[in-house]
């Protein structure tokens, strides 16, 4: 378990501390982990395509970002052109994401000024990081990712111009951020979560990104209650089909999804929480591995991200059928500065394509099988 403080982690240091720190698994399972191959737990051999993509990709956003440590037009769909701490925390893990040392290596400065970015726009009384519950979500999640491997003793050196009150740690951010997710969750009828902090109805998909998150910041030893995860595992169980594997996406609009993003993220949150033995689990596994071949055209990026890592929980010579096809893909759709196109903004499709390749890595917490 993780102190408040920060310790920095080199590329392969930082495989051997996070083996025996999965998400969301007990100390003997982490230890059992040892039968499996080096090459499933680290991710051995990275293709060089993977290397090229991801490389222009880095170089692309770190070449953009900010002043303030955000990027321009990095925005989702709900908030466009607000404060976005969920995009700024994507681009943030997909820099953590290859194991480059994050307090000295190439994009060291890069994490730190967007960490600065997410501390300082969050509200420090409530723990909201804005605009929505997804931004809350994502952004939890990188701080959780980011908390241990970068150094609190140099995120804010030679920072001037911003309040003291501001300048938390990331352990005080990652708390803060919790508490609001757990204060949001328990006001909620279906004790789940919608865009805004008070919202009273719910979906799997804002859900999904805020038990990732919490699971997340667990992992990180942040204390998070349990009721708080199981609720929210019993809402993502309850949505989705123990016949076909389908997964609804809200109780408001009671609609089965048709294609595989949603049925991902029940699979991912059954697998990381210890509920592999669910019924339900072996149906949305089953739907997800159905639809590796093909496209999802309503939100592509989403649900690359999605699938990459329950497919690498649930099956990983599927997992690795995917991957070789996603790199095919992306190697295509990659544009000659590196980054790549989305509905959410450039910053939002080139960070979630990094992610949906980070398995090839497997150097984040999250990414650990």
């Amino acid at each position: 378990m993780r102190v408040c403080n920060s310790r920095s982690r080199m590329r392969i240091a930082n495989c051997l501390f996070w083996v025996v720190s999965v998400c969301g698994f007990s100390n003997s399972i982490a230890v059992a982990q040892n039968v499996v191959p080096d090459s499933l737990q680290f991710g051995v051999g990275v293709p060089a395509d993977v290397e090229q993509i991801t490389g222009k990709a880095l170089k692309y956003l770190a070449d953009s970002q900010n002043e303030k440590g955000t990027w321009d037009g990095g925005y989702d769909s709900h908030g466009k052109g607000r404060a976005n701490c969920g995009v700024a925390g994507l681009a943030m893990m997909a820099m953590l994401s290859t194991g480059e040392d994050p307090n000295a290596g190439p994009y060291a400065a890069n994490i730190r000024a967007a960490l600065r970015y997410i501390i300082t726009t969050q509200n420090p009384e409530t723990g909201f990081l804005p605009n929505t519950m997804y931004n809350h979500g994502f952004a939890m999640l990188a701080l959780s990712e980011a908390y241990g491997a970068v150094d609190d003793s140099l995120l804010w050196e030679g920072v001037e111009g911003v309040d003291a009150s501001r300048k938390r740690t990331v352990c005080e951010a990652l708390k803060l951020a919790v508490s609001l997710a757990v204060k949001s969750q328990n006001q909620n009828p279906a004790k789940a979560w919608r865009y805004g902090p008070t919202s009273k109805d719910s979906d799997t998909s804002v859900s999904g990104a805020m038990l990732v998150g919490l699971l997340a910041a667990r992992n990180a030893g942040i204390a998070v209650p349990d009721a708080s995860i199981d609720n929210a595992i019993l809402f993502i169980k309850q949505m989705t089909s123990r016949r076909s594997g389908s997964t609804a996406y809200s109780t408001a609009v009671n609609s089965i999804s048709g294609g595989s993003s949603l049925s991902a993220i029940a699979a991912l949150t059954m697998a990381i929480s210890q509920n592999r033995k669910w019924e339900v689990f072996e149906s949305a596994s089953k739907r997800i591995k159905q639809h590796v071949d093909l496209t999802d055209r309503s939100f592509p990026y989403y649900n690359m991200y999605y699938m990459a890592q329950a497919l690498f929980q649930t099956d990983y010579e599927a997992w690795e059928r995917w991957n070789r096809i996603t790199i095919r893909r992306l190697r295509r759709q990659q544009k000659s500065d590196g980054s790549f196109d989305s509905q959410h903004g450039i910053v939002y499709g080139t960070s979630m394509a990094c992610l949906s390749l980070a398995l090839n890595y497997r150097f984040l917490p999250i990414y650990e099988r």
